[in-house]
């Protein structure tokens, strides 16, 4: 058996045993929906939902300290037995994921009312076109569709949905609930959080511009598994709160499971990340959660010269977890780090063939997981790191 198989294994028996219940329900309240799973909800701009209020519930909690550094004996029973360091020879780097083209349109919409319907009324196989001009509003899209019958949501940069401001309440694009989306080009600005996906399965965010965000600007959560995440120009982040600043954010704080996760781990499982150029973060440009599992995080691109609330570049919490092939610039103090929230977690995770130009005062792989249980291979190239490429042996 794989490392990889072996920790998917481990997970998946462990968590099987806490939950007692593999079904997960929507965060917040159940979606509203019709005949398909279609939502009838249209953009949510005059009335906030039960996610946007728990968000700032969430904020309250966090500004009481750095979740990170969270001891919280509520959470003991998720603990789990580290997964073993991979073996360099053992790690098999994924091919790059299939990038998506956007068929011809079968509805094309112009305005934010347009679009609200169009979302609203989707339906397997539907190709959804943005015209050049700006959407504004929040905007849901619950439909549930397939690999082989994909819907898509396209446009150029010049089709702009924009939210109430960076410092207002909302998400600006909500998948919630969604299966297979293909969003691709469009432009997601001026929202205090981006692209939120809640419950989503499958999903493909590519070649969006996501920028002027108060929070973070892309968050898989909510057992929100298998997405891919591809190809996005992500900036501006954090100008509400620079703490809560992330350009990708994969999964849920533990601190914050009971109100997204009915009490357990937040299963935001098999996410790719993959090709994002990210800059002007104040926080992570990737954090990834505890409570993940099997994620990868390939060739993206990271300035951290932003970075006023975070101390790496990308956090790693979870488990199993490859990141390979990414470069970065200008880390605010380590280039690459793994903290273990939960006993356990933060373990089995590797990584290979990374340049790190860290040109700071840190390590270019600062690893506080379980000791000895993840893998930083030798094929990483790390310059200008005062204390060195790691605080444990490469391998």
């Amino acid at each position: 058996m794989s490392w990889r198989a072996l920790a998917a294994a481990v997970v998946i028996v462990v968590l099987a045993a806490c939950s007692g219940d593999d079904e997960q329900g929507a965060p917040g309240g159940t979606a509203a929906v019709t005949d398909g799973g279609v939502s009838t909800a249209g953009p949510a701009t005059t009335e906030r939902s039960d996610r946007e209020r728990d968000d700032d519930a969430r904020d309250d909690d966090d500004a009481a300290g750095d979740d990170d550094d969270d001891d919280d004996s509520d959470y003991d029973r998720f603990a789990v037995d580290p997964l073993p360091a991979p073996d360099a020879a053992d790690v098999v780097v994924p091919e790059p994921a299939e990038r998506v083209t956007c068929p011809t349109a079968t509805t094309t919409v112009a305005d934010a009312d347009g679009l609200a319907a169009a979302l609203a009324a989707a339906s397997p196989g539907d190709v959804i076109e943005l015209a050049a001009g700006r959407y504004d509003g929040n905007f849901v899209a619950s439909a549930e569709a397939s690999d082989d019958s994909p819907i898509f949501l396209c446009g150029s940069a010049d089709a702009v949905l924009a939210g109430e401001g960076p410092k207002e309440s909302g998400y600006v694009l909500h998948l919630d609930g969604a299966a297979s989306w293909r969003v691709v080009g469009i432009t997601v600005r001026d929202g205090r959080k981006g692209v939120m996906v809640d419950g989503g399965v499958g999903n493909v965010l590519q070649d969006l511009t996501v920028t002027s965000i108060g929070d973070e600007a892309i968050h898989l959560r909510a057992a929100s598994t298998d997405n891919a995440v591809l190809d996005n120009q992500i900036s501006d982040t954090g100008r509400r709160r620079e703490k809560f600043g992330e350009g990708v954010y994969v999964g849920t704080a533990q601190s914050n499971w009971c109100t997204v996760s009915d009490c357990e781990p937040d299963r935001s499982d098999r996410n790719v990340v993959e090709g994002n150029v990210i800059t002007d973060t104040t926080s992570e440009a990737i954090d990834i959660k505890e409570g993940t599992v099997d994620g990868v995080v390939l060739g993206n691109s990271f300035d951290g010269s932003a970075a006023t609330a975070a101390d790496s570049w990308v956090d790693v919490k979870g488990n199993g977890w490859i990141v390979a092939a990414n470069t970065g610039v200008a880390a605010p103090e380590h280039g690459i780090q793994v903290h273990e929230i939960i006993k356990g977690w933060g373990s089995g995770n590797a990584f290979v063939g990374n340049t790190l130009a860290v040109d700071a005062d840190g390590f270019g792989f600062d690893l506080h997981g379980p000791e000895g249980s993840n893998l930083v291979a030798c094929d990483n190239d790390v310059t200008g790191a005062a204390e060195g490429i790691s605080n444990e042996p490469c391998r």
